[in-house]
């Protein structure tokens, strides 16, 4: 069992995967310590062939596969597919179409981010031996038992899409995965540039020089976590930021007295830098600052109207056979208790069909709840004359 590791195998067997209607894709990499994830190994299987791609032998070329990748007459299948999204998008190929199963599994009735251990063993009645996992997929020669349980993914994975998608496609509900599918591959959501981190961690203030500081700060922690190729919060923990937009030291004293800086930071080097950046960007806090609006005193949602949401929440989802929170989180609950008009997923699309209007409904009091033995079933009442 050897996986391809030449540039003559690779386009050879990518030519093979583009006449494929779909193909199913894993990837085994390891970041555990580092910014960027390092791909291992890339996996991708046809109803047919079913192949490993070594992207760490010499000379080896992707490039024949992120065209696979991006070619629309094939669908991409994954499970759980944010991470491997992640993988490609630095490699400058966000995959179209694409089929997430766990996303389908959802849509289907199979609960909520169900494992594709599970999926396996409830749709194909086989056990998955996950001997090899946690193994260091960077080492070579790999062994025979890694590669097994590695091409083992894929080639399940490819009996699990026919099986979700004619499931889904029966019920009028490929559409729902659809949307999800678009939102994953919306490339923000991967974006590395160092002056959109902030976005990454929710400020907790709104002046121009918190503001300004908590960009620059952010932006400092992104550009260094690149540089060092190392995880955000081996740099500076989330709390930090905020910390340090707050108080504002901009020498060496004020960061020494800061809970959040390690001991001696500000004298290295990477504490001399981060002075620096706090300090350029307190010049012009007004321009510097990222632009947001102070948002309105929130108003506390009313307990018994939540908890009622989520009941109906529970029985509608169980009605249409698909797991509750792809249809809304307590947050959209604790939204819709308050506002009508709520800016949330749960009042828009597919979504709003199957449960956002009877939750305005239940708020109106067009709805009772109605407990019969272990299940609540939603009872539609007259209008009063």
């Amino acid at each position: 069992m050897t996986p391809i590791t030449n540039n003559a195998d690779l386009a050879a067997f990518c030519e093979r995967l583009s006449k494929a209607p779909f193909i199913a894709v894993d990837t085994e990499f390891m970041r555990e310590t580092t910014y960027w994830p390092k791909l291992c190994l890339i996996q991708a299987a046809t109803p047919d062939e079913a192949q490993c791609i070594d992207p760490l032998a010499d000379g080896l070329d992707l490039e024949p596969f992120l065209r696979v990748l991006t070619n629309t007459s094939v669908t991409k299948v994954f499970h759980a597919a944010r991470q491997d999204i992640e993988i490609f998008n630095n490699l400058g190929a966000i995959p179209t179409p694409m089929f997430d199963t766990q996303i389908a599994a959802m849509a289907a009735g199979f609960g909520d981010q169900v494992s594709y251990d599970s999926l396996v063993r409830q749709l194909l009645k086989k056990d998955i031996d996950k001997g090899s996992r946690f193994t260091d997929w960077s080492r070579r020669p790999l062994s025979d038992n890694q590669l097994t349980y590695a091409l083992g993914d894929v080639i399940y994975l490819a009996q699990l899409y026919p099986k979700l998608h004619d499931r889904l496609q029966k019920d009028g509900r490929l559409v729902w995965v659809s949307e999800e599918m678009a939102a994953l591959a919306n490339p923000a959501l991967y974006d590395t540039d160092p002056d959109k981190a902030w976005r990454r961690v929710k400020p907790r203030r709104f002046s121009a020089r918190y503001l300004a500081a908590f960009k620059a700060v952010a932006a400092w922690r992104e550009r260094t976590a690149q540089d060092r190729d190392q995880p955000r919060g081996r740099i500076l923990k989330d709390d930090a930021i905020d910390e340090i937009a707050t108080q504002l030291p901009t020498d060496a004293e004020g960061f020494n007295r800061l809970r959040s800086a390690p001991r001696g930071f500000a004298n290295s080097k990477y504490g001399v830098d981060l002075i620096a950046a706090l300090r350029e960007a307190l010049q012009d806090p007004e321009g510097y600052a990222p632009k947001i609006e102070k948002p309105a005193p929130s108003q506390q949602a009313p307990g018994a109207i939540v908890e009622l949401l989520k009941v109906l929440l529970k029985a509608r989802s169980e009605d249409a056979k698909v797991a509750p929170k792809l249809i809304a989180t307590v947050a959209d609950l604790e939204q819709i208790a308050v506002n009508d008009q709520a800016d949330v997923e749960a009042l828009q699309g597919w979504r709003r069909k199957v449960f956002g209007e009877d939750a305005l409904k239940l708020k109106r009091g067009e709805l009772a709840l109605v407990l019969e033995g272990a299940r609540v079933r939603v009872v539609e009442l007259e209008p009063e004359e």
